[in-house]
């Protein structure tokens, strides 16, 4: 009995992460569905997209929501599928805490946005959740190592060679092509500090936690 009610908590919990994921990708596709019919339903990229300058003149809302918009349906499938494996790969790190991926979320959105327009003014326009995405993948990475797994330098590592190589040479031109739009591989150094930052302010919370419980 002991070990049923163990594996159906782990299970409940679990899916408390993924009624999140879920909830997130229906809000991009929606978003997306709202934007390509012909005429649009609701010109979703006018009002909500990423844009410096309509930032600059008050429409903050902009920084959060700007993740949660694709270019086209390449964009939109190749984030959502990179959204799902990335919190299926550190599940372990969200199923006893569901909040914990919902703040985290919200931050890097902010975060990103916010990274975005104080360092790449320059950039007037940007859509899409692949900066975020790498700042969920180094968070978990660095939780990984945390807990003691090798598995988490080798994420690490890997996640800023691609950044890196990314700032130096751009990305492929395939995915180019692909998305129908430049890359902003600055939202993916952007999105990489983040995820790093988080990661050093959860485990600085985490451990005065710890500490006082102890205490």
């Amino acid at each position: 009995m002991g070990i049923e009610n163990i594996l159906l908590k782990h299970k409940s919990n679990s899916v408390g992460i993924y009624h999140f994921v879920v909830v997130i990708s229906l809000i991009c596709i929606g978003l997306f569905a709202a934007d390509v019919s012909t005429p649009a339903f609701f010109p979703v990229d006018q009002y909500f997209s990423y844009q410096y300058d309509a930032i600059a003149h008050g429409q903050v809302w902009r920084l959060i929501t700007g993740n949660l918009l694709h270019t086209n349906l390449w964009h939109l499938l190749m984030n959502l599928a990179g959204f799902w494996v990335i919190v299926f790969l550190h599940e372990v790190h969200y199923k006893y805490h569901s909040g914990k991926l919902l703040i985290l979320f919200l931050s890097l959105c902010l975060l990103e946005g916010i990274g975005l327009y104080l360092f790449y003014p320059s950039l007037k326009a940007y859509v899409g959740l692949s900066g975020l995405l790498h700042g969920l993948f180094a968070f978990g990475a660095i939780m990984d190592i945390r807990r003691g797994y090798r598995s988490g330098y080798l994420l690490l590592i890997g996640v800023i060679i691609k950044v890196g190589y990314e700032q130096v040479f751009g990305a492929t031109e395939s995915i180019t092509e692909l998305i129908n739009a430049r890359v902003a591989t600055e939202s993916h150094l952007v999105g990489l500090i983040c995820g790093l930052l988080c990661a050093l302010c959860w485990s600085l919370v985490a451990n005065r936690f710890k500490y006082h419980k102890v205490s």
